[in-house]
């Protein structure tokens, strides 16, 4: 169970709330708070059970490997739920490294995909065993290219991250295509194949189209690569946190890139990253009220926890 630092102030309107009854009565909850302590994270290990189950079975491309985006929430025990699964972790960070290999993963399991990082990071990440990066820029990739060859006994995959404005925005993250010549010519100097892309669509992204109609353009940006061995399809897929948002749909978005991907012919590894998608509709967050006023016919909640409703 996580806890969360104290302070904040909640406004309630009923309509901005999800209409459904936690999965457990007032008196339990009551008796959590007394025993853990308040604010309180209460997870439902049946429900994460049917999302992941659910997720895992609507992309039924037989080469597709799930990383729980584990920036998201990087409970141990709840990793180890993940794990458990057959799902493997997608790390922004060497603290979500650190947090993964703690839950029990295998580095082998664990897929890198950050930026910012200094040689002594880009070093620590390599000595973690971690076999899978996908990184941000030319510079991280000439960094990790100088520091490699101390570890050409273990079998590397390296990829990019795509920064393509016209499906990606004005984003900070990723190359873009026109860099990938020089991305290229740096691998093959160190004897490395460059056979990965990395697409994240953005944070919180509800929308199945928003998926759906760029897949076309992710592969044929991924087939500039000569060496492409795996998609990577990211990350950023939304939960719909108040009761009038539209929910993503995994069964569309699976069949459509199952499709896509299957026919072209190759064999191609292919990566899923839920983060919130797969978690968020599993907790409940229990906390203390500790004021109560009025702003005209507005009530004002405070309660002790950090989040604004």
């Amino acid at each position: 169970m996580a806890r969360l630092d104290k302070s904040g102030e909640l406004g309630v309107r009923s309509e901005q709330f999800i209409s459904s009854s936690p999965p457990f009565t007032k008196e339990v909850a009551q008796e959590l708070l007394n025993t853990y302590g308040s604010p309180l994270y209460v997870y439902n290990g049946d429900r994460l059970r049917e999302t992941i189950e659910r997720i895992t079975k609507a992309i039924s491309y037989p080469r597709t490997q799930f990383r729980f985006a584990s920036v998201t929430n990087g409970n141990i025990a709840l990793l180890k739920n993940f794990r458990s699964f057959g799902w493997g972790l997608h790390a922004n960070t060497p603290g979500d490294i650190y947090l993964g290999l703690q839950a029990g993963f295998n580095p082998s399991e664990i897929v890198y995909s950050g930026s910012n990082l200094n040689q002594a990071e880009m070093l620590q990440v390599l000595n973690w065993g971690v076999t899978t990066l996908n990184l941000d820029s030319l510079a991280q990739l000439k960094l990790c290219c100088e520091v490699l060859p101390k570890h050409r006994e273990k079998s590397i995959r390296l990829g990019l991250r795509l920064n393509l404005p016209e499906i990606t925005g004005d984003s900070r993250i990723g190359v873009r295509p026109e860099e990938f010549g020089d991305a290229i010519a740096l691998t093959g100097e160190v004897g490395l194949k460059l056979s990965g892309l990395h697409f994240y669509r953005g944070t919180g992204t509800n929308a199945t189209a928003a998926f759906t109609e760029v897949i076309d353009i992710v592969i044929a940006t991924a087939q500039k690569l000569p060496d492409w061995e795996y998609l990577d399809f990211g990350g950023g897929f939304g939960y719909p946190y108040h009761h009038n948002k539209t929910a993503f749909d995994w069964e569309i978005f699976g069949a459509e890139l199952t499709e896509r991907i299957t026919r072209l012919g190759r064999d191609i590894d292919l990566v899923i990253e839920p983060g919130r998608s797969a978690i968020a509709g599993c907790a409940t967050l229990l906390a203390q009220v500790v004021s109560v006023k009025w702003q005209g016919e507005k009530q004002i909640v405070g309660v002790d926890t950090i989040f604004r409703f």
